[in-house]
């Protein structure tokens, strides 16, 4: 992440005769909360092939490939499983479960794979993705059940490779080939998961114990490497993620979005949009007087692609220059935030900017 603004080398003095040594240095770790600064996350281009990261209380981000894990496993009371909505996976229920007896040719897979996908335009499709809001209970999967045997099979489509083609300029080539399918079932050890996966035609399948860690929001699988992967920053540690993004157009079921922005719900941080065309107020202007409580919502979309007009025919998309955002951290802390550039000098795609200052 870079800061443009300000860099910053504190040394914190106690006036009572004392001075900045090794022997003054405090007990209690200091939280710099930085004010005024220009954040550039490294979403990598018109492919978006990274998932960021951003914490503002420290002004540092993350950023990991958007297709380095495939499940998402809560960390949290419930026991429930995501899939990558960046890469456009899907995912839904047979009613087999013996994960062995399911193959290609089950007349039940055969009906089930033309509808578990996104982008389909059918209003049906929303129940193969997770809920885009963010609510932990409405997932594709169904609650992990401690009974073995109400622990279904599922079919999974592993969605697609990052793009790797150049596009128009001013354009984005988020997917390249279909990655297939496999088949999965999930079961409780105790608190912890139990994977079983296969290729969708294997007659024998893979086990993984996968535990729960209360510091993190989830622990993350890759297929890849069939083991646990890192992706998210410790769940207090991040307000803020740029990704692209399975989302739902109503009446048209799920939908893939590119320039994408999530807010981090489920360890408390929320955003409310100010239109400055609607309301009367400015970035510059705003100050921590003027927080609604009453307009932060429990919806990780809250930013989403509302910073940016979506184009058209002839018309590409564009940075909207009409709104702001108050963000009420992880850690507590208030901010407004206003994104500056939607592209970079050349005009290509996946290089957002924007600004955000501390509100005391």
């Amino acid at each position: 992440m870079t800061n443009k603004f300000l860099t910053f080398i504190l040394c914190l003095a106690v006036f009572t005769f004392s001075s900045c040594d090794s022997d003054s240095t405090p007990t209690d770790p200091i939280v710099i909360i930085i004010d005024g600064a220009s954040v550039s996350p490294e979403v990598g281009g018109p492919n978006e092939p990274n998932q960021v990261y951003v914490d503002l209380s420290t002004n540092t981000s993350t950023a990991v490939k958007r297709d380095s894990w495939d499940l998402g496993f809560y960390s949290g009371t419930n026991s429930r499983v995501v899939i990558n909505g960046s890469i456009y996976m899907a995912v839904g229920k047979l009613e087999a479960t013996d994960i062995d007896a399911v193959t290609s040719t089950s007349t039940e897979v055969q009906d089930l794979q033309p509808k578990v996908a996104v982008g389909t335009f059918d209003a049906a499709n929303t129940a193969y993705v997770d809920a885009p809001f963010g609510t932990i209970t409405e997932t594709a999967i169904a609650e992990i059940s401690n009974t073995d045997a109400n622990n279904n099979v599922y079919l999974l489509n592993l969605g697609f490779e990052v793009g790797s083609e150049t596009p128009a300029t001013g354009s984005v080539s988020i997917s390249g080939e279909a990655r297939g399918w496999k088949k999965i079932r999930i079961l409780k050890n105790g608190v912890n998961y139990v994977l079983q996966y296969a290729d969708l035609d294997a007659t024998t399948h893979s086990e993984i114990t996968i535990s729960k860690n209360t510091a993190y929001n989830f622990s993350f699988f890759s297929f890849d490497t069939e083991g646990e992967v890192f992706v998210e920053p410790e769940k207090s540690d991040w307000d803020l993620n740029f990704t692209v993004f399975t989302n739902e157009i109503p009446g048209y079921g799920s939908y893939g979005y590119s320039d994408y922005v999530t807010n981090n719900t489920k360890a408390s941080a929320q955003v409310y949009m100010i239109d400055t065309d609607v309301e009367n107020s400015t970035y510059d202007t705003f100050t921590k007087e003027d927080v609604v409580s009453a307009n932060f919502t429990n919806d990780q979309r809250s930013i989403g692609s509302s910073w940016r007009n979506g184009g058209g025919p002839g018309t590409l998309p564009s940075l909207k220059e009409n709104v702001f955002y108050v963000v009420n951290d992880t850690d507590g802390n208030l901010y407004k935030l206003k994104f500056l550039a939607f592209t970079n000098a050349d005009g290509e795609r996946g290089h957002p900017e924007f600004v955000y200052s501390l509100l005391e």
